[in-house]
């Protein structure tokens, strides 16, 4: 899939890409193996409830 060793999930096709894929701006990555840009959304929701749930973060301060 990719000589380069680095891997990227395309959000167009939800598939795994190599270097010869779509172009970037739909794409996560890269990432070092086809088996971490596979997992590139759960990983993507896994940060977001973190940051959601980061209790350093404080939303009532900007609704002001």
């Amino acid at each position: 899939m990719s000589d380069s060793g680095e891997y990227w999930f395309c959000l167009k096709h939800h598939t795994v890409e190599g270097n010869d894929g779509c172009r970037n701006a739909d794409r996560l990555g890269p990432y070092a193996t086809a088996e971490e840009a596979s997992r590139a959304l759960e990983k993507v929701q896994e940060r977001n409830e973190e940051w959601d749930n980061d209790p350093n973060w404080n939303d009532e301060q900007l609704e002001d």
